[in-house]
């Protein structure tokens, strides 16, 4: 019997090592939309767009690759912004798709090919087909990394960092709902939409929910607010330009915060003007920069060990 409790013991141990680890930063206490709300003291956020994968060895939208930069961000005296010893969490924005037996897994592709070692459609193939698959990184170097679950995601995230959930077109929004309330992620969780009919329906299935929504100007505002979005469930997308001044001083006279996309341009902007670029677009009145190099934009903003 000695025997089999050691043995059991040593398998234990051995499947706890294979879990991706991160420490928790985030207060299991806190709820999204408090955290989310605006405030003129509220450091910045840095959001890892398709959860990162930009880094050698470490694929997008991967468990290793979430609990590689959330290692990077924990608490620190965050001095230009005058908070002391506060745990600002990581953001991992990462993509939902759905496969032929109803499994919500994480992946931006249509397709198997750019980012594992597999081929054909996502939509037509099995979960365990996906799961015979290896994920590649953005060179396309083949990593021991496997694809993983919504649900593995969700829980694998709680007290660890921020997400928002983006849902591809195959996948119905309700079946995201659904796994965000039955993992009970609400306090971490938060459900990107592309129109108010989306925003609208998201906030009927779970009037809980936060969601980003799309705010380029102060029309696409107000017909959220029609459509019965109230404003402490919204964070703005605000888009992959730097908005106006006067756009970024409405949604945060209502309490909302704002996410600017600079992947892309701004990304490279920032590469080839220097880092400290970041703390411009921070300066000028975003709260959350979503971005293909969160290390790189997280030491400018002084969030990244």
């Amino acid at each position: 019997m000695f025997r089999r409790f050691l043995y059991l013991t040593a398998i234990c141990l051995a499947l706890a090592a294979c879990t991706p680890r991160a420490p928790r930063t985030f207060l299991r206490s806190h709820t999204l939309p408090k955290y989310l709300r605006y405030e003129p003291s509220r450091p910045p956020l840095i959001s890892a767009h398709r959860g990162g994968g930009s880094y050698a060895g470490y694929p997008e939208n991967c468990l290793e690759s979430f609990a590689f930069l959330a290692r990077h961000f924990s608490h620190r005296k965050g001095l230009p912004w005058g908070i002391l010893h506060r745990k600002v969490p990581l953001v991992v924005e990462c993509d939902i798709s759905l496969t032929k037996d109803g499994v919500l897994l994480m992946m931006h592709d249509d397709t198997y090919e750019r980012t594992t070692t597999g081929s054909g459609a996502v939509a037509e193939q099995s979960w365990a087909y996906g799961q015979s698959l290896y994920l590649k990184d953005h060179r396309g170097h083949i990593t021991r990394y496997k694809v993983p679950s919504l649900a593995d995601v969700l829980k694998w995230g709680r007290g660890r960092v921020l997400y928002t959930l983006d849902v591809k077109r195959n996948v119905p929004y309700h079946r995201v709902v659904e796994a965000v309330q039955e993992a009970k992620a609400q306090p971490y969780a938060a459900i990107i939409t592309y129109n108010v009919a989306q925003a609208a329906l998201v906030h009927r299935l779970d009037p809980d929910l936060m969601i980003s929504v799309t705010i380029r100007n102060e029309e696409e505002y107000q017909r959220l607010r029609e459509a019965g979005v109230p404003d402490h469930r919204m964070v703005a997308f605000v888009g992959v330009r730097e908005p106006s001044a006067d756009l970024y001083e409405f949604l945060h006279k209502r309490g909302i915060m704002t996410i600017l996309g600079t992947l892309g341009n701004l990304d490279k902007m920032a590469e080839a003007r220097g880092d400290a670029t970041y703390r411009k677009f921070v300066e000028n009145g975003a709260d959350v920069l979503s971005t293909d190099r969160p290390l790189e934009a997280g030491r400018a903003l002084g969030l990244v060990k």
